[in-house]
């Protein structure tokens, strides 16, 4: 059966009855007349002067109403996330389109067709919260599930990896990657010497490294990027057989990434460029949309994996376990208020429902002992499961009393169990037989501090990434390896990292190490050093498609195309083709040397919905350029148009010129005759016009990096 939550089916309009219910499930009532009061209901008379000794005498320290707008102002901030400060979020639903009920006893995982409510929060790992939303980094994907049994949290991210084995260097990471501490930079940046100190030292980060430099860093937007659990759960049946699973969560719109130049631009231009994306998205009704897979594996089959399935720097290729597509997750409402929801929402990867349980992943068992305390240091006591936000669809009954913060007032003069005076039972579900129960495991009794030799293997995964890469993306690996290397002040530092990947890969080491004022890499000057550990073996597979990202999908839905006119431009073919764009899905915007109107060449007044002085072409997927001498020339003649272009060609995007306005492509730099991905050119007749529409939408879809020179 479906389930809604009160407070999140829709948005609420002003006076309805159903506004006002929401508001009192909140914890918040609307004075009538929008009057204003003080925090305990006062009406206030002004809002605009203190109570002073005469006109111009001092404040008075009597007023009461002044010191309590300002004590609630010095305290309106609470303590940010230490990883995941800066991010966004949004309400939506999960719908199970495949019974699992073989699998897991998880009721939200039992009825095909049931729909779940869940609020997802994205964000970026290593930024503060006034960080820029583009930094290259791993970000997070934690969706709640307000199931009947209970809120279940499944707390990913856009790598189905992780830098470290073990909890106990999860500190030590954060330390390295975060601003260093003696002058305090850089902000949202791995790209300096204590998080390469740190990497270098340790070759188990090598994998995700793979990733962190690659285009997967670096989403245009979070609705085209993939989601992963990154540990191994289980899942439980009814019978208590258990199964290991993989997480997955894929983009409906294919997964897409931004030029590392197109990002640093929208950092400047627009820092909060991911969380608008998403919300503008949602008020104009384009729901972005995932689809929920699983990987299940049989834990009598997973020691015969060529790898640890307890390793979270590992993942299970998919040519080894097939993704079994089991659901789909909407987003289809914006949240009411960021602070009281997506600021405030508590995720923690130890909330689990029945059916569900945890594996022995060293780095997750650490994550479960860390997330409470975590939580209730920023949200200021126990009780942050009471906010509306965090606060379960299903009925809760325990006996955890007082705390800071307790929105709840517990009825009764007991708060404690076993009891005669209350209910006079114990409070256990059928003995125990229908609650939380984890999954009987033999153990090991042997108590020890190390790891397992089968976690040694650090570096065949990380090839498997590398061949499974394009030539564009091997570029941009390679690309993104110089730049961070190249702001590490530290000569050895450099050395080290590029002996490490020479383990991964001779060519790419080399390509890393070109211009670096370094040494050659040497693969045997890596094995000999402190913390090393020796591969035990290769995978049996080269490459795993999936991995990669250049053949990810050719949709146009929600894509931007950017329209570059000036005073004289023709519209015919723009009319046909802009609305060829609306009919598939996406949009166009013009774009003009400044706001207002653009007189046509047939003396039409074109509205210009950005102008170039604020307006680079990052945010934007494709460009098209309408025909018309006069604005052909006159886009020729403004250094801000030329750029505009030029950047576009440079980052990949799918470019458009008709009629008088192709001569504009050697005024970019590209030279005539030469082979250009992605480029479509034609005339302004009429009998082109639809075959122009057609050939710019099949290049939409897709960025074209081989205008880039080399291949990797």
């Amino acid at each position: 059966m479906a389930q809604s939550r009160p407070d999140a089916a829709r948005k609420p309009k002003a006076g309805d009855a159903a506004a006002a219910k929401v508001r009192q499930l909140d914890g918040y009532v609307q004075p009538p007349d929008n009057q204003l009061t003080t925090n305990q209901g006062v009406t206030l008379a002004d809002n605009h002067d203190s109570l002073k000794a005469g006109l111009r005498g001092p404040t008075l320290l009597q007023d009461f109403l002044l010191r309590e707008k300002l004590a609630h102002f010095e305290h309106e901030r609470i303590p940010e996330r230490v990883v995941n400060a800066r991010g966004a979020g949004a309400h939506g639903y999960f719908e199970l389109t495949k019974p699992l009920g073989e699998f897991t006893q998880a009721g939200f995982l039992q009825e095909a067709g049931s729909r779940t409510p869940v609020f997802v929060r994205f964000s970026t790992t290593m930024g503060a919260s006034g960080s820029a939303d583009t930094a290259r980094d791993l970000r997070g994907f934690a969706v709640k599930f307000y199931t009947r049994e209970g809120n279940f949290d499944l707390v990913g991210a856009s790598f189905p990896v992780f830098f470290i084995q073990d909890a106990m260097k999860f500190p030590d990471l954060v330390h390295a990657m975060k601003p260093e501490p003696h002058h305090g930079m850089p902000q949202a940046s791995s790209a300096h010497d204590t998080f390469w100190d740190f990497a270098s030292l340790m070759p188990e980060c090598t994998h995700a490294l793979m990733w962190l430099m690659s285009d997967r860093a670096l989403p245009r937007s979070w609705r085209m990027m993939e989601g992963f659990g990154v540990h191994t759960f289980r899942f439980v049946n009814a019978r208590g057989d258990a199964h290991y699973v993989k997480f997955h969560w894929r983009p409906k719109l294919g997964k897409h990434a931004l030029a590392w130049d197109e990002a640093q631009q929208l950092a400047g231009r627009d820092p909060d460029f991911h969380r608008r994306d998403l919300w503008e998205a949602i008020e104009r009704g384009d729901s972005p949309e995932w689809e929920f897979g699983v990987q299940l594996i049989e834990e009598a089959k997973a020691g015969q994996l060529p790898f640890d399935i307890l390793d979270a720097t590992k993942l299970v290729p998919e040519e080894m376990v097939p993704v079994q597509v089991v659901g789909r997750l909407v987003l289809n409402r914006n949240p009411d208020n960021f602070f009281a929801e997506s600021e405030q929402v508590a995720f923690h990867p130890g909330h689990i429902v029945p059916g569900i349980d945890f594996s022995n992943d060293p780095l997750l068992q650490g994550r479960l002992a860390s997330y409470t305390g975590s939580q209730v240091a920023r949200l200021g006591g126990a009780n942050f499961a009471e906010l509306p936000i965090n606060k379960p669809l299903c009925p809760f009954h325990n006996f955890q009393r007082d705390g800071m913060h307790r929105t709840g007032i517990p009825r009764g003069r007991v708060a404690y169990e076993p009891n005669t005076l209350a209910t006079g039972s114990e409070f256990r579900a059928d003995g125990g037989q229908h609650g939380f129960r984890h999954h009987v495991e033999a153990l090991d009794s042997t108590r020890v501090r190390g790891r397992s030799p089968t976690f040694e293997d650090h570096f065949a995964q990380a090839r498997l990434f590398w061949n499974s890469q394009g030539g564009g993306e091997k570029e941009h690996i390679v690309s993104a390896f110089r730049y961070e290397l190249s702001r590490v002040e530290t000569v050895a530092i450099r050395q080290r990292l590029v002996d490490n990947l020479a383990h991964v890969d001779a060519r790419l080491a080399r390509k890393v190490a070109d211009g670096l004022g370094i040494d050659a890499p040497d693969a045997r000057a890596a094995a000999g050093r402190p913390g090393f550990r020796e591969a035990r073996g290769r995978l049996g597979i080269e490459s795993s498609p999936p991995l990669g990202m250049e053949n990810a999908g050719n949709g146009v839905q929600t894509r931007r195309v950017a329209v570059l006119v000036a005073p004289g431009v023709e519209l015919g073919a723009f009319k046909v083709i802009a609305q060829a764009l609306q009919d598939a899905g996406a949009s166009t915007a013009v774009v003009a040397d400044r706001l207002g109107f653009v007189a046509s060449s047939s003396g039409q007044q074109v509205p210009a919905d950005h102008c170039l002085l604020a307006t680079p072409s990052a945010p934007f997927d494709a460009v098209l350029v309408p025909g018309g001498a006069a604005s052909a020339q006159a886009l020729a003649r403004n250094a801000e148009a030329m750029q505009f272009l030029r950047d576009a060609w440079r980052h990949g995007k799918a470019l458009c010129l008709i009629g008088e306005s192709r001569e504009l492509l050697k005024a970019v730099g590209v030279p005539e005759g030469k082979r250009a991905p992605g480029v479509v050119t034609g005339s302004n007749e009429p009998t082109t016009r639809i075959q122009l529409a057609q050939d710019f939408m099949a290049a939409l879809g897709r960025r074209h990096w081989g205008r880039e020179e080399g291949t990797a």
